[in-house]
C-alpha cells in the first residue's frame, strides 16, 4: 500500500526515510528518533492550524506517515501567529521555547522543499502574522487578507 504512487504527489517526493534523514540534518539531532519526535509534534500542531484545501493539498505532498500526523490533528478554535504557535507547543511538549523554535525550523524547512513555492505562499498566506519564519522565509510585508 506504501509503494504506490500518489496522485498530486510533491515533484520532490520522498520517503519518510528520507524526510528524517533531511530533518536530522536540517536540526543537526543525534539520532534518527530524535528527528522523528520532532516530525511528528511539529507536523501535529502544524495540522491545527492549516485548514481546508491547503491542508489536503500539503498532506498529498508528504510521505504517507508525515501525512498522517498531519491530518490526525483537530483544528484549533483560534489560530496562532507564528510566536504562538512556538509558545502553544511547548506547552503541550515540555519542551523550551527555543527548542521549539528549532525543531519547527528543521521540520518546516523540509516541509517547504516538499511542498514546493507555490503551496507554501498559500499556507503562509491563511496563516497569521510570523509563520514565514518558521518556514526558513523572511515575512517582508503584512500579508493581505484573502476573500472568503
Amino acid at each position: 500500500m506504501y509503494d504506490q504512487p500518489r496522485p498530486n504527489a510533491s515533484p520532490t517526493a520522498m520517503t519518510f526515510e528520507q524526510m528524517l534523514e533531511r530533518v536530522r540534518y536540517e536540526g543537526a539531532y543525534p539520532t534518527r528518533e530524535r528527528a522523528a519526535e520532532a516530525v511528528h509534534q511539529v507536523l501535529a500542531a502544524l495540522g491545527r492550524q492549516v485548514t481546508g484545501q491547503e491542508r489536503a493539498d500539503l498532506a498529498r505532498c508528504l510521505p504517507i506517515e508525515a501525512g498522517l500526523a498531519l491530518t490526525t490533528s483537530v483544528h484549533a478554535i483560534e489560530p496562532l501567529t507564528g510566536w504562538g504557535f512556538v509558545k502553544d507547543l511547548a506547552a503541550r511538549t515540555g519542551a523550551t521555547p527555543a527548542t521549539v523554535r528549532w525543531d519547527a525550523g528543521a521540520v518546516l524547512a523540509t516541509v517547504k522543499r516538499l511542498a514546493g513555492d507555490d503551496l507554501t505562499a498559500r499556507i503562509l498566506n491563511r496563516l497569521p502574522d510570523g509563520w514565514a519564519l518558521l518556514f526558513g522565509q523572511a515575512q517582508l510585508r503584512r500579508r493581505e487578507p484573502i476573500a472568503a
